[in-house]
């Protein structure tokens, strides 16, 4: 039974969503990336990782934010886990396309 303030058909889904606020929007937390050569590291660029023995990487973007996919292997691994603790760069570097 249909209510009588609000017929089914006047109101689709999308704009449901938009008076609620909600957005199709990927959280991103990650700063700007640097490798050793403190050159920015951008979604799509080629690196040479230096942990993990991930070899060549191919940097993409994940829901979670940026991660680094390895060429060899495929296995994936979080900006996070590539920081050096002493610099806070990226233990990886960049590589020329």
């Amino acid at each position: 039974m249909n209510s009588p303030l609000l017929p089914c058909n006047t109101i689709k889904l999308p704009e449901v969503f938009s008076l609620l606020g909600r957005k199709n929007k990927v959280d991103d937390n990650s700063p700007q990336l640097l490798d050793l050569d403190r050159r920015p590291i951008l979604e799509g660029d080629r690196v040479l990782s230096l942990r993990y023995d991930m070899g060549e990487c191919l940097v993409i973007r994940t829901e979670s934010g940026l991660e680094y996919e390895s060429v060899p292997s495929g296995q994936r691994k979080s900006w996070v886990y590539m920081i050096d603790a002493a610099t806070e760069l990226q233990k990886v570097r960049k590589l020329d396309n």
